[in-house]
């Protein structure tokens, strides 16, 4: 079987099981997260768990939709009961999407405004960027021009950046292009920020490396590089030199992708049933919104949690967070044991 009717059978299979599968195995826990007062939850853009295995990391789009003309901190660290321990970020972006935590503990945010916004943040100088901060909120580095849209062949710049990943050895991959009209590929740079290449076309074909709305990005402990391909509505799966080797199609259209260390996958959905026309097509009945979880060495899916959260990561002990840009809060989803 070849690996392209591999993964169409994956995908007939779930289709079948997941109608009547519930959330067992976690339970929901609402206000786990304790804003400083007077603060609340705008978008949730990003979650990711902190090396020490004591606090998870936050991203919230300031208390809004937006970072410009905000002076609220964006970036928050929690320890594991939910307390603040740290919150910093103000003035940086103006519409931070894609969160990273390297395993030095230092804190990667793509900013990539798009339309309007983008006007907008060109005009402030502010956008199109991505930034690596120490866990104390010092800038580092920063990848792009700020405000400058660079086109699909761009070095320099991006356009509508949507994620970062490190890879252990700190070569560093941006995912360059978010919704409509921005660039579909994988930038790759050295870990002092050089250009090394990119790959990746817009197309909504099944040739590799096509690309639509990519939203998510993450490594396996083989050093394998998934990309979430959301509206082309899989997950495609690359060496890490973008050779093309093989793609999922039965984790829904993903909006994020967690991988922890045992290789646990964790993919949200938040397109099914409500995907914009722009898409072109939508999941049949059987399907469902939530964050599936499963083998990333076999792509086998172990379970289902019905959710609106758009990003999502775990701890240590295999609770799930989810981030949520609509709702605008955050939810752990406990494990139970």
């Amino acid at each position: 079987m070849n690996l392209a009717s591999r993964a169409l059978l994956l995908g007939a299979l779930f289709a079948v099981e997941v109608a009547a599968q519930p959330a067992g195995g976690y339970r929901a826990v609402s206000g786990w997260a304790k804003l400083p007062a007077g603060r609340s939850w705008g978008a949730v853009t990003g979650v990711f768990p902190d090396p020490d295995g004591q606090h998870m990391w936050v991203l919230d789009r300031c208390g809004a939709n937006s970072c410009l003309d905000s002076d609220l901190d964006p970036i928050f660290r929690f320890d594991l009961e939910g307390n603040v321990v740290s919150n910093f970020g103000a003035g940086l972006f103006a519409w931070p999407h894609g969160f990273f935590v390297d395993r030095a503990g230092q804190v990667w945010v793509a900013d990539g405004p798009t339309g309007a916004l983008a006007e907008a943040a060109s005009v402030q100088k502010k956008g199109q960027q991505v930034f690596k901060l120490s866990s104390d909120g010092v800038v580092l580095m920063t990848l792009g021009l700020a405000g400058v849209v660079g086109g699909p062949a761009a070095e320099d710049s991006f356009n509508a950046p949507s994620d970062v990943l490190v890879a252990p050895d700190g070569v560093i991959y941006v995912l360059d292009g978010h919704g409509e009209g921005g660039n579909n590929r994988v930038v790759q740079f050295t870990p002092d920020g050089r250009f090394v290449r990119s790959w990746g076309t817009g197309g909504p074909g099944p040739a590799a490396g096509e690309l639509s709305d990519p939203h998510a990005i993450a490594m396996d402990s083989q050093g394998r590089i998934f990309v979430g391909d959301r509206r082309n509505i899989r997950i495609q799966i690359f060496d890490r030199d973008g050779r093309f080797l093989e793609h999922w199609s039965h984790f829904g259209p993903p909006s994020s992708i967690y991988i922890d260390e045992h290789d646990v996958i964790y993919v949200t959905d938040t397109q099914t049933g409500a995907l914009p026309s722009w898409y072109g097509q939508r999941r049949g009945d059987g399907w469902l919104r939530g964050i599936r979880v499963g083998n990333a060495r076999t792509g086998e899916v172990t379970a289902f949690i019905p959710s609106e959260a758009e990003f999502v990561a775990s701890d240590g002990a295999g609770n799930v967070y989810g981030a949520h840009v609509p709702g605008a809060t955050l939810t752990k989803y406990e494990r139970i044991q």
